[in-house]
């Protein structure tokens, strides 16, 4: 069963169950797959599904946070609610001495030496890592593993 597939069926039990806060996730997240679908004109697999509720989560996020700076717990509250639900969909996520060694590694495969060569790592990492590890922790880890070299 596809990662999409898996998400309907979850719909159809949020729906059965009358969970409204987790239909109205599921929902979304649905629309913008079948948005990405539209625009680009294919069908999405499992790799770009797990991009699309990346992305979703990163928003998430940060509404959170400038709800909390805004004062406004209760938004900052739906929005955590709504994390937890798309998390589920997201594959286990790589821990930071995982990521480290990671970078570590592909630093030394490409030679890469000082922040100059931020990019090229970065690129390298996202192609490794993409979907496996949060990328704001591997762009930290890129950071460091470049201010050692």
């Amino acid at each position: 069963m596809s990662l999409k597939e898996r998400i309907t069926e979850d719909m159809k039990g949020a729906m059965r169950a009358k969970d409204g806060e987790r239909l109205a996730t599921i929902r979304l997240l649905m629309a913008a797959i079948k948005q990405k679908e539209v625009d680009e004109r294919i069908e999405l697999d499992d790799a770009m599904v797990v991009a699309v509720i990346d992305r979703m989560v990163k928003q998430r996020k940060d509404s959170v946070a400038a709800f909390v700076q805004g004062g406004r717990q209760d938004l900052a509250d739906k929005e955590a609610a709504e994390i937890k639900v798309l998390d589920v969909y997201l594959p286990q996520r790589m821990g930071a001495d995982e990521i480290a060694a990671e970078v570590k590694a592909i630093v030394a495969e490409l030679g890469a030496k000082g922040p100059g060569d931020m990019g090229k790592v970065m690129g390298a990492a996202k192609a490794r890592l993409g979907g496996k590890a949060d990328m704001g922790a591997v762009n930290a880890a890129v950071k460091a593993a470049l201010a050692g070299a």
